[in-house]
């Protein structure tokens, strides 16, 4: 597989260096074709990763972990958008979820339930229980920067791929931020 060219990073199979890959991203990567790039880790949040490596905001894409609550029950769901535009969390990622409340996870409870660092949370490798829902958008954008579970790191990956993820769900859940 050779690497993709995408900004001024020079992308690696993700397979060869698993360093890059938080351990709960490394157990759920298996056969998915992935690339991985070893970045500041002060740059790891979207905007300041996006200008110091000549990557678009279009083809980046972030997760946010949810939290609803209904009837006393508690569901967690991770929420991939672009980065060009912003998830619906109070109206379609609510309702989908058939929840009555919905917020952000506290950070703690994002980090500590994924084993993930914070500003680094990727979909793959969430708890399995967990659905991760997919902005049609993010489906359909080809090579994706998301996070690989460390804020040193980044993975680039096809859209299309997080959507065969085994808990997702294409929606139209995000508009233009």
């Amino acid at each position: 597989m050779s690497a993709p060219v995408l900004g001024k990073l020079e992308w690696r199979a993700a397979s060869e260096v698993p360093e890059l890959l938080a351990e709960p991203v490394r157990a759920a990567l298996g056969d998915l074709p992935a690339w991985a790039v070893a970045i500041d880790p002060t740059l790891a949040d979207t905007a300041a990763f996006c200008a110091e490596y000549d990557v678009p905001m279009a083809a980046s894409a972030n997760c946010v972990i949810v939290h609803g609550k209904r009837a006393g029950e508690s569901t967690y769901a991770a929420v991939m958008v672009l980065a060009t535009r912003r998830a619906d969390v109070n109206g379609i990622v609510r309702k989908h979820l058939g929840v009555r409340k919905i917020s952000f996870a506290a950070q703690d409870d994002a980090v500590g339930s994924t084993g993930m660092e914070y500003g680094g949370i990727t979909p793959i490798g969430v708890p399995a229980a967990w659905p991760v829902l997919v902005d049609e958008a993010v489906a359909q954008a080809g090579l994706v920067v998301i996070g690989s579970g460390i804020r040193g790191s980044k993975l680039l990956v096809d859209g299309a791929d997080l959507a065969k993820l085994p808990s997702a769900t294409v929606l139209e859940l995000a508009t233009p931020a």
